[in-house]
């Protein structure tokens, strides 16, 4: 049975995180604080690099690399050969959206309010081009995106259905799993980018129905900056035809032809960064060694701890919508742009997001918002950085 942690393993996990003591991270949803053993596997990486030589050092970080892999694997309820590594969420999302091959115009592809922009302009710079549409599905009265409006928009002409699982501008949690059913129902191809919930929610691809599922390191996981995971479910995989390849996603025959890989690694290349591959190794076996319905259980009992305080702010608004929320909390202050809430936060030493209409732009137009302030939180922070960040805001001159 998840519970939340107890104070004295926070404790723990703080003292072995060398971050929070030389900031109040409140951008866990940017970008995470990763532990001291996180960074000794990748400093080990390069120090056998720097010793022997990057390629002959190559066997110790594959090594790291199939053990990211099958830890991943673990993690998402995977196949090893679903996985590939990739560089960040985008990166593979990306690779992956473009491998579905060339539209057609009246083709259409559907996707909810709160899809990331950057998956929107993937789909407009490649699909637009040939008469492919985008369009929205619409949300129900708490936010999420609406299953029941989504079955009925569907017809033979939708190639693909998208979803953003956790919104980069706000705590609401769309119902994933239930749009899932609805693709698998009509075999329509179903992206799912869960770059905020790898790590901080329980990911099951084969709960989700999804065919490819694309998530960040440096997120709730608090891997490295530049690394990420791109599930492909085994026989989807046909179906997508990378965009690059080389010696690794593609080996030559011996008639000089190549050969593509029959597992997810075709979105790989052999130029990574085994270093970083260490880091994120360790970074997915901590995750996995305090559970992710424990995280989760944390996550929820802080997040919904400073909601609430910030509600009862004067001149605060609390914008998450939803019904079930994640760790990210999002804000307003009146009178207050929110890039200067988070510069006037930052001269207090303390980090938060501001986002702007290009992180989420379907959604925010809709809600008739510029821009957010969001404090996202981790299962690290701790009562002492929510009531920093508090008096922070209430210094504010608004």
């Amino acid at each position: 049975m998840s519970s939340p942690l107890s104070p004295a393993t926070v404790d723990a996990l703080r003292a072995r995180t060398p971050g929070v003591h030389t900031t109040t991270h409140f951008n866990h949803a940017g970008a995470s604080l990763p532990s001291a053993a996180t960074l000794d596997a990748i400093h080990a990486h390069l120090s056998r690099e720097a010793s022997i030589g990057p390629m002959e050092a190559g066997a110790a970080g594959e090594e790291h690399t199939e053990r990211a892999r099958t830890l991943a694997a673990q993690l998402l309820n995977a196949l090893p050969t679903e996985i590939a590594l990739t560089t960040g969420n985008s990166p593979g999302w990306g690779a992956a959206f473009a491998a579905l091959g060339p539209w057609r115009a009246g083709q259409r592809i559907l996707v909810a309010r709160h899809e990331w922009g950057g998956n929107l302009a993937t789909m407009r710079h490649l699909a637009q081009r040939a008469g492919a549409s985008i369009e929205v599905i619409p949300s129900d009265a708490s936010g999420r995106v609406d299953p029941r409006a989504l079955e009925a928009m569907l017809d033979d002409r939708v190639r693909l259905i998208a979803l953003t699982w956790l919104p980069a501008n706000g705590g609401l949690i769309n119902p994933a799993a239930a749009i899932g059913q609805i693709a698998r129902r009509h075999g329509i191809p179903y992206f799912v980018d869960a770059a905020q919930a790898v790590g901080q929610l329980p990911v099951d691809v084969a709960e989700l129905g999804c065919d490819v599922l694309a998530g960040a390191g440096r997120k709730a996981l608090r891997g490295p900056r530049g690394t990420g995971l791109l599930f492909v479910r085994q026989d989807f995989l046909p179906r997508l035809m990378p965009a690059f390849v080389d010696t690794y996603s593609a080996p030559l025959d011996a008639n000089g032809e190549p050969v593509l890989r029959d597992d997810a690694a075709r979105f790989e290349s052999s130029e990574a960064s085994l270093a970083l591959h260490c880091g994120l190794a360790n970074a997915l076996r901590e995750a996995l060694e305090i559970g992710i319905d424990n995280i989760r259980a944390q996550i929820d009992r802080i997040a919904q701890t400073l909601r609430e305080q910030l509600a009862v702010m004067p001149g605060v608004s609390v914008l998450d919508q939803g019904i079930e929320r994640s760790g990210l909390v999002s804000f307003n202050v009146a009178g207050m742009d929110a890039l200067s809430v988070r510069r006037s936060l930052a001269a207090q030493g303390i980090t938060i997001g501001s986002n702007g209409v290009a992180y989420t732009p379907f959604d925010m137009t809709n809600r008739g918002l510029a821009q957010i302030a969001r404090a996202s939180v981790s299962y690290l922070t701790s009562d002492a950085e929510i009531d920093k960040l508090l008096a922070g805001i209430r210094t504010l001159k608004h």
